[in-house]
């Protein structure tokens, strides 16, 4: 019987890999958990670990709640991003173009080019997003599972902002000099929160 890793619930609600044997890529079962919710919010969880993969590819599943804005506009200088939505209907600017895109459809987003998402309708909206090239997850986690004001990371706080600009800059993450005033004027046309 070959090995395989399985994967596991931790305590934060994001799968949990079992150690992963060292040497070539190995076999591994997801087993099925309950959709996310997006409890009002966003909310994600992790599905395939960049180290599971060799660092190839990881996989996190997003919740969204209605009328709610991602983050600002931005572009990426190593990762591209593919989405797949399982439920709703996901607004993604790419470029200066709006687009959307319904249950069962995809969307990629190459490397460099500006884009952001937002849940423009009245449903809740979910979806995987699957990262090449680079370990996305692990911002991803550190953002909404670590830096919270249950941890202490007041938003808006210097102390915040500087461990943000530190995971930007090492995930390679750009905010664009309009970014903040895009995504407001995003947040006015749709009537996000």
């Amino acid at each position: 019987m070959a090995a395989f890793g399985v994967m596991s619930q931790n305590m934060i609600g994001a799968p949990a890999a079992s150690p992963a044997p060292a040497g070539p890529l190995q076999p591994v079962l997801l087993p099925s958990l309950p959709p996310l919710a997006d409890d009002g919010g966003m909310a994600i969880r992790v599905w395939v670990r960049s180290a599971m993969t060799n660092g190839l590819f990881s996989s996190v599943e997003c919740a969204v709640a209605p009328k709610l804005m991602g983050p600002p506009p931005h572009f990426h200088n190593e990762l591209d991003e593919l989405m797949y939505v399982i439920d709703g209907t996901a607004s993604i600017l790419i470029g200066d173009d709006i687009v959307e895109v319904q249950a069962g459809g995809w969307h990629l987003r190459p490397r460099l080019i500006k884009h952001t998402f937002f849940n423009a309708s009245d449903k809740p909206l979910r979806f995987f997003d699957m990262y090449f090239n680079q370990p996305f997850e692990e911002y991803l986690e550190r953002i909404f599972h670590e830096l919270t004001p249950d941890n202490g990371w007041v938003e808006g706080s210097d102390e915040k902002n500087r461990e943000m600009g530190k995971l930007n800059e090492k995930f390679g993450l750009v905010f664009p000099p309009d970014a903040f005033d895009q995504r407001q004027e995003i947040v006015n046309q749709f009537g996000l929160k």
